[in-house]
């Protein structure tokens, strides 16, 4: 948390002269809970941005979905229902597969390799969000994705028929390789459709199910770190091009200092997640050699379908990624 503080301070120290004013509002919805370290940290980014531009600009975070739900976040910004938000970008790969470039499973599987293949996105993601009246500000990734199951679960054969909650093209496409059913379920409406069983297995990473407490309906984590995906904050273009060079600049410079705190929050927080699931009495492990196997072999399905729907545009990213190993 102290590093993560460090985001308003060194906005504060850096700009401490400017003078306290009225200034514009801006309203922030997130789909996570005010709990969790994304929507922690994009309070201190809004309150950098704050002290940054002496009042000129203030964001008011609204987390939990409760200003516009998960879903909804993306075209609310696009249209100026809300000039600044947060969204997992992955889940509008149906849009533009690009979009899910960070749920190829297996292509970046840790925190660094993620670091490189968001590197590697950017310009190309920077460009088709500006097409749709979007500008990119930062983005931060999720843990490592691991599978929960209410059963022990050691090939594709024993995930038959499960209701799997799905957030992502991926995660759809996952279920329906392994023959499970996928439901769309936002993270918000997880814990109510778990008890219900509307749904019974899902990826995530440790945070979804610590926040959650998935522990009370789920016995098994199976710790597969098949992708990292990022949630990613985005101003309206519009409202943005209103801002002032100052404010504009401030906008940046704090996004900058979030995404290097939020990414440092989750490296610190992924082991914790996993000790706290084991804690609450499920079994953390890493999958069993057929469940592994099977789930590479899923792998290797999906990234070609990825590659073949990205075409060359997706090769380009893909090639500038593996050329920085």
């Amino acid at each position: 948390m102290k590093k993560l503080l460090g985001l308003s301070a060194l906005a504060g120290v850096a700009l401490a002269s400017n003078l306290a004013m009225a200034g514009e509002k801006w309203d922030m919805p997130m789909a996570y809970a005010d709990s969790n370290y994304h929507t922690e940290n994009g309070k201190l980014f809004a309150k950098a941005v704050g002290v940054c531009t002496g009042g000129e600009l203030e964001i008011v975070v609204h987390g939990g979905g409760s200003l516009f739900k998960g879903g909804e976040i993306k075209r609310a910004v696009q249209t100026g229902q809300a000039p600044i938000g947060e969204r997992l970008l992955s889940a509008h790969q149906n849009e533009n597969p690009l979009f899910g470039v960070d749920s190829v499973p297996f292509l970046a599987s840790s925190f660094d390799a993620s670091d490189k293949l968001w590197k590697a996105s950017r310009p190309a993601l920077e460009k088709v969000m500006g097409e749709q009246n979007l500008v990119m500000l930062y983005a931060v990734p999720w843990p490592p994705q691991g599978l929960y199951f209410k059963k022990e679960v050691n090939s594709t054969a024993d995930m038959k028929g499960i209701k799997f909650r799905a957030y992502n093209a991926a995660t759809a496409r996952l279920a329906e390789l392994s023959g499970m059913l996928p439901v769309q379920i936002e993270a918000a409406e997880l814990s109510q459709a778990l008890a219900t069983g509307v749904a019974e297995a899902f990826i995530s990473s440790g945070s979804t199910g610590y926040d959650r407490k998935v522990w009370e309906q789920l016995s098994y984590f199976y710790d597969a770190q098949a992708w990292l995906p990022r949630n990613y904050v985005f101003a309206n273009k519009d409202a943005y091009n209103g801002l002032s060079d100052q404010v504009k600049n401030c906008l940046k410079s704090s996004a900058m200092l979030a995404e290097a705190a939020g990414t440092t929050r989750a490296r610190e927080l992924t082991g914790w997640y996993l000790s706290q699931l084991a804690a609450n009495g499920m079994k953390v492990q890493p999958p069993g050699e057929q469940l592994a196997t099977d789930l590479a072999k899923m792998g290797e399905t999906m990234s070609k379908e990825w590659s073949e729907a990205a075409g060359a545009e997706g090769k380009a990213i893909v090639d500038a990624y593996k050329a920085m190993k």
